[in-house]
């Protein structure tokens, strides 16, 4: 994958006392798909808020396009969340904005467009997700998954380098979940570089370059689906068990 795109080393967070991420170290190349899975609790999404600095890690070093990155210098910090984006489980919109306003409002104040500009480069990545017809709904008129395609084209809207997915399909049901699949198989055809922890068994199969199974706070297995979904790896025990909650196939 050549040089890592984003690298980061010795991540750590504890919350009460209670260390929730104990040295987690990452790197991701141009165009690769990593994959996290594992217990609930195990630190996922705790890593992937730190990955973003939305939550501040108690240590860890930061690297964009092996350039270090200060997160402590604020002018850095807002440089470096630019450049990756964040996906969240419960979308994250304002309520009180139309899907297109959604991504204009990122665009004119953090990117300074014009209304205009933004509102083209807002449109386009909108079709790009499927909804050129929904510009002009509020979220409260979408449907679970039409929420989470806008949010994945807000991402997209600010050129982000890398794209963090936390869990962006288990706020959905069933029947709308596939959309959202869809986008996200799209993106990876494209190149985008990802890390995204899920429990989805097809993604976790068909995406993935790279398989990290954490619990406790620590990687505690990492490899190429074609190693760790095999019988008695962690990674593959893990996956039978989604397999008999969700009823997916191997």
């Amino acid at each position: 994958m050549g040089d890592p795109i984003l690298r980061v080393e010795n991540i750590r967070k504890s919350f009460n006392g209670e260390a929730i991420l104990k040295g987690v170290d990452l790197s991701l190349g141009k165009g690769e798909i990593k994959i996290l899975i594992g217990p609930s609790g195990g630190g996922k999404s705790t890593l992937l808020q730190c990955m973003n600095c939305l939550v501040t890690p108690d240590s860890g070093k930061f690297w964009l396009e092996e350039k270090p990155v200060d997160i402590t210098h604020k002018k850095e910090l807002y440089a470096f969340r630019q450049q990756v984006g964040m996906i969240f489980q419960d979308f994250n919109l304002f309520d009180h904005l139309t899907a297109l306003n959604n991504l204009t409002i990122a665009l004119c104040k953090v990117k300074k467009m014009s209304k205009k500009a933004a509102t083209v480069r807002a449109m386009a990545e909108l079709a790009q997700v499927g909804l050129a017809d929904k510009t002009h709904l509020y979220p409260a008129e979408l449907s679970g998954g039409q929420k989470q395609r806008v949010a994945i084209a807000r991402a997209l809207a600010m050129d982000p380098k890398v794209l963090l997915l936390d869990e962006p399909t288990s706020a959905l049901d069933p029947e709308v979940m596939g959309e959202v699949l869809d986008v996200i198989r799209n993106l990876a055809e494209k190149g985008m570089t990802m890390i995204m922890a899920t429990h989805q068994v097809s993604l976790i199969r068909t995406l993935a370059d790279e398989i990290l199974f954490m619990e406790a706070g620590a990687v505690v297995e990492q490899g190429q689906p074609k190693e760790l979904l095999v019988s008695g790896a962690r990674s593959q025990d893990f996956c039978d068990k989604l397999n008999r909650i969700t009823g997916e196939r191997r």
